[in-house]
């Protein structure tokens, strides 16, 4: 009688490690399940910057928030992009830019680029800047310092590399 409790009492406990495991596995498993699905119905938040034209003689910093979205090979329904650009030369004749390049989607799904461009001209003042666009699929920066213009430069524009802050594949 001794010898088949002592047998029965084994024989519980190894079951009971065997499925310890697995009832392990699924609690992991739902807990990595519940803050995806929590995700995927929030906005994305993602703070920029700070960056800065050569010579640190402009800096830009702010926020890029994109809407969730089901499809992640579609462009996100909206993007808000906010922030600041302060121009950090000490000359009256020189301004700091902040130039936006947004990819977005028409109805019949055919990309288009536009343009936002933000200029502060005294020294160590913030501008600020807040644009909403939809159907968008990528968010470019470029951080520029030069003379006092009504548009950025060619130089400004096409010299260098845009900064990627949102793309919709990512």
């Amino acid at each position: 009688m001794a010898l088949t409790r002592s047998l029965a009492g084994i024989t519980l406990a190894a079951g009971i490690f065997a499925l310890a495991p697995l009832a392990t596995a699924t609690a992991a498993s739902a807990t990595e399940a519940a803050p995806t699905q929590g995700a995927a119905a929030q906005a994305a938040f993602k703070p920029f910057g700070p960056y800065f034209a050569a010579g640190s003689k402009a800096k830009v910093s702010g926020s890029l928030t994109a809407a969730a979205k089901d499809d992640p090979s579609a462009p996100a329904p909206w993007v808000k992009v906010s922030g600041s650009v302060v121009d950090r030369t000490r000359s009256s004749s020189a301004c700091g830019w902040a130039l936006f390049r947004v990819s977005w989607f028409d109805s019949s799904n055919t990309p288009h680029l536009a343009y936002r461009n933000y200029r502060t001209c005294s020294y160590n003042v913030k501008k600020t800047f807040a644009f909403t666009m939809k159907n968008v699929g990528e968010v470019e920066l470029k951080v520029c310092s030069e003379g006092k213009a009504a548009k950025p430069s060619i130089n400004c524009q096409y010299a260098g590399t845009w900064k990627t802050l949102y793309a919709y594949y990512k």
